[in-house]
């Protein structure tokens, strides 16, 4: 599709180092840099996002006549750049890190600057479009008359969200507004948190900007949606990511909202691959990972459970691992899973797939299918991940995630496990944890049957 995204771009600057000693002369750390990469921020990373799933993108943007406004233009390989002329310096942010962990930032070029120009170009851009994001970073490109009523009219007939900014413009009316919490209190003047809160602030949103959706995305909590003033809103939980750089992920978010409009999602379906896109995203290792080769994938295998264990391992941590069938969770298999995933930092489930339940139990198996099983799986909150496999064990799935330990329920012998000697290859342990009688899939489904 055709992507244009209109907005403010940034200098991003991430420097990683190591602290090992304070000053002399006050107890303030001592970086010694590592590395230093820079990228483009604002709406240049919405950009870099879109070029990098597939799509042709436009950016509509301002750039200062500076060597940072030069080098911006550099770093921004595969996108089409319309830019007028921004009087004002390019604003650097500067990510100060050790290990991973944030120490400061330094901002520079944040003084109020002066009206960019809007050029015919830049209009004439929009109107190319498939689909548009805003990415408003307060720098006044989206206060221009001339640029807001493009963007109102290229509304009427594309998907346009707008990802607004503390300081900068009003969305135009039709727009999909998408304010985190922050925004939504200060836009809002309400006063609360939670659930409650963001719907009564997406309520009077989307009334003041005339907007066709508001979606307040919440962090960790996920995304509400509000398309009506009347009914209820619409709430997409987001899955659990340890550790996670949030830097960009509401550029990551608007981004994946917009696509899927563009594709012709319906709002609500919309909003679940957004928050989908945004955690793997998040999983991946957010900003960071942008541009970098992806971990090979056994086939049918969830990214988000091979980014966990590299994420675990990476920070010495233990992957544990099981697997089976799962065809309908009881509390036996509840049991078994919490057991499991006390032995380590984080439980990986080996799925069977329909196809391997056929052959492994009968033409009547699974009773559910693998998408549902994985669903129900990964809403429990000792599973770290699930990977599906096609095979009648689980031995190559095991080889490609090399867990430190494999765990099964029940009486099993070594001399019965096939995976106790692969996983012994490199250091790894099978174990079982304790049976527990009574129930089984095979009794549930019985009962089923009986008062069906």
């Amino acid at each position: 599709m055709r992507a244009v995204v209109v907005g403010d771009v940034l200098l991003d600057v991430d420097v990683e180092g190591e602290v090992q000693r304070l000053t002399p002369y006050a107890p303030v750390p001592v970086v010694d840099v590592v590395s230093e990469v820079r990228r483009a921020g604002g709406a240049g990373l919405v950009a870099t996002m879109l070029q990098g799933d597939g799509h042709e993108v436009t950016l509509v943007t301002a750039l200062a006549e500076d060597d940072r406004g030069r080098e911006l233009a550099g770093l921004l390989p595969g996108v089409r750049l319309v830019a007028g002329r921004s009087p004002s310096p390019t604003p650097v942010k500067t990510r100060v890190r050790s290990l991973e962990q944030p120490i400061a930032r330094i901002d520079e070029g944040s003084a109020a600057p002066e009206a960019p120009e809007v050029t015919p170009e830049m209009l004439d851009a929009l109107r190319e479009a498939d689909l548009v994001v805003v990415a408003d970073y307060g720098r006044r490109l989206l206060a221009d008359e001339g640029l807001r009523a493009a963007l109102a009219e290229v509304g009427a007939r594309v998907p346009l969200v707008w990802d607004p900014h503390p300081k900068g413009a009003t969305p135009v009316p039709g727009a999909v507004v998408t304010p985190n919490l922050g925004e939504a209190r200060l836009f809002s003047g309400v006063e609360g948190s939670g659930v409650p809160f963001a719907d009564e602030a997406a309520i009077r949103l989307r009334e003041a900007w005339s907007a066709s959706a508001v979606i307040v995305t919440m962090g960790a909590a996920g995304a509400l949606l509000r398309t009506t003033p009347g009914g209820l809103p619409m709430v997409v939980a987001a899955d659990a990511v340890a550790e996670a750089d949030v830097n960009g992920a509401g550029d990551r978010f608007a981004s994946a909202l917009a696509v899927a409009l563009g594709e012709g999602a319906a709002p609500v379906a919309a909003v679940q691959a957004a928050v989908r896109t945004t955690g793997r995203y998040l999983a991946d290792g957010g900003v960071n990972a942008l541009g970098a080769t992806p971990p090979a994938a056994l086939p049918g295998a969830d990214r988000d459970a091979l980014a966990v264990v590299e994420r675990v391992r990476a920070a010495g941590g233990t992957v544990v691992a099981t697997g089976g069938c799962f065809d309908l969770i009881h509390a036996g298999h509840a049991k078994t899973l919490a057991a499991a995933r006390a032995l380590g930092d984080c439980l990986i489930v080996l799925l069977n797939s329909d196809d391997s339940v056929r052959r492994l139990k009968g033409p009547e198996r699974p009773l559910m299918p693998e998408g549902d099983r994985t669903d129900l799986l990964s809403a429990l909150q000792v599973v770290d991940g699930v990977i599906v496999f096609g095979e009648d064990t689980p031995v190559e799935a095991i080889r490609r995630i090399r867990p430190d330990i494999w765990v099964k329920g029940g009486d099993y012998d070594a001399a019965d496990l096939p995976e106790a000697a692969v996983i012994k290859q490199w250091g790894g342990r099978a174990v079982t944890v304790p049976f527990f009688p009574g129930r089984s899939t095979t009794r549930l489904a019985a009962a089923i049957q009986r008062v069906s």
